[in-house]
């Protein structure tokens, strides 16, 4: 469970064990006390089945006293046994290296340099070595895209393609050595964007990809009415639900959105955003806990066309 993405920098963590009831309690506490762009917060059950381990992670140091106090009454006293430690920039390079397991999805596969092995004759491969850019090691997020690009490509071949909050730039990069074509790619964080159009060049696709910095589609190359008829938005459950009005205008009539980042109890609030904006449910998909939708304009999925 995470509420929140670590930030592509960060520099202190907290840690803690507890019981599964207190760690989803302090998640959703600290998820909602902090921001989520420098803030966040996860809970993993224990190999031993009772115990939780909560991570709050920070890009600034926090005020250790305030979360002390702010978390004492869910779990009492235990909120003197919370580690807080500084992260080594090197600490977390090697982290995001680590969690960077292949990843397949059709065709796709995704995988480190050191994973190179694992790439087959006819894989449509991408490499990508994380540096900074938190994002590559939340495989049911990317998963879940790529095995909705892999369906889309089956019924048709997109023209227009966006990527909100692109991160390493995974999902670009997909769509952009499968169509051979330019993909539009942004994010609101000058490292990522940095990492992604790095990643582009190393994997060759540097001229396929149009990079852009900024929240949403606040920028010229993605601010363009129902121009995109296939619009990735791989973030967070609350930046979904705002971003709803705007995402929504860039899909073009026919065209396919699809949301990621979310946990099933996201999925009613997102919805509800995106059927207000005359969006419909295609089909969603769960993998490891996490929920991709797949939404059209409308009421029904466009007919592939011939």
């Amino acid at each position: 469970m995470l509420e929140g993405l670590p930030p592509h920098r960060p520099s202190h963590v907290l840690r803690l064990l507890t019981d599964e009831r207190s760690a989803r309690a302090m998640t959703d506490l600290l998820g909602e006390m902090f921001d989520p762009t420098e803030t966040a917060v996860a809970a993993f059950e224990d190999e031993d089945g009772r115990t939780w381990r909560l991570e709050a992670y920070f890009a600034d140091a926090p005020d250790e006293d305030y979360i002390r106090a702010l978390i004492r009454p869910v779990i009492g006293d235990a909120a003197d046994a919370a580690e807080f430690r500084t992260i080594a920039q090197q600490d977390w390079v090697r982290a995001s290296l680590e969690g960077l397991k292949p990843v397949r999805a059709g065709r796709f596969l995704v995988h480190g340099a050191h994973d190179r092995d694992s790439v087959r004759g006819n894989d449509l491969a991408i490499e990508i070595e994380a540096a900074l850019a938190f994002g590559t090691g939340h495989h049911g997020t990317t998963l879940g895209c790529l095995r909705a690009l892999v369906s889309e490509l089956k019924r048709r071949r997109p023209v227009h393609v966006l990527d909100v909050g692109t991160g390493t730039g995974i999902l670009a990069f997909a769509a952009a050595r499968a169509l051979r074509q330019p993909v539009v790619a942004g994010d609101l964080d000058a490292e990522a964007v940095r990492t992604a159009r790095e990643n582009a060049r190393a994997n060759g696709l540097g001229p396929y990809l149009k990079l852009y910095e900024g929240p949403g589609v606040r920028h010229r190359l993605a601010d363009r009415p129902r121009h995109f008829d296939l619009v990735f938005a791989n973030i967070l459950a609350r930046p979904l639900r705002l971003l709803a009005p705007t995402l929504a205008r860039v899909v073009a009539t026919e065209g396919v959105l699809v949301l990621s980042g979310l946990i099933e109890r996201d999925v009613p609030g997102v919805l509800s955003a995106y059927r207000l904006q005359g969006f419909s449910l295609v089909r969603r998909g769960v993998i490891e806990g996490w929920v991709a939708l797949v939404l059209t304009r409308g009421g029904a999925a466009p007919r592939p066309r011939r």
